[in-house]
C-alpha cells in the first residue's frame, strides 16, 4: 500500500485520543486502583517510575498501533468498518493474547478484563478515527 494515501493528521489525533482514553481508563476515576491492585504495583512505585520514559515510549507504540490499523484498513475504509475491524483486532487479537499470558502468568480475570477492555474500546475507537476521517 503507497502510505501517501493515508491520512497522517487522523493518525495522530488516533493515538491522541487512544492515549487520552488510557490516561482516563488507569485514572482513579475508573479503574486504576483495581488496575494497580491487580498488578502489585503502589503509589510510592508509581511516583518512583521514569514517566518520560513511559508516557514518550507509550505514544510511540500508540502511534505505531494507529499507523498499522490505518494500513490494515486502507484508505477506502468507513467509519463503521473501521471501528468493526478495530473491535476484531482489540478483542480478537490484542485481548486473547493478554488473555493467554495471563493464565500462563497466573493473573487475575478482574486485571484481564481491565486491560483487555481497554484496548478492545481505544483499538475500536482508532479504527472509527483512522477509518471515518478522509
Amino acid at each position: 500500500m503507497d502510505i501517501s494515501k493515508l491520512n497522517f493528521i487522523a493518525i495522530i489525533v488516533a493515538a491522541l485520543s487512544s492515549f487520552i482514553l488510557g490516561g482516563l481508563w488507569y485514572s482513579q476515576l475508573l479503574f486504576g486502583k483495581a488496575w494497580m491492585k491487580e498488578t502489585g504495583l503502589s503509589e510510592e512505585s508509581a511516583k518512583n517510575a521514569n514517566m518520560t520514559k513511559i508516557f514518550t515510549l507509550s505514544f510511540i507504540a500508540t502511534f505505531i498501533i494507529a499507523f498499522n490499523l490505518a494500513m490494515f484498513l486502507g484508505p477506502q475504509s468507513i467509519l463503521e468498518t473501521g471501528a468493526f475491524y478495530g473491535f476484531l483486532a482489540g478483542f480478537g487479537w490484542v485481548a486473547m493474547s493478554f488473555g493467554v499470558n495471563d493464565l500462563f502468568e497466573q493473573r487475575s480475570f478482574k486485571l484481564f478484563a481491565i486491560n483487555a477492555g481497554f484496548h478492545t474500546v481505544s483499538f475500536t475507537m482508532i479504527g472509527a478515527i483512522v477509518g471515518g476521517w478522509h
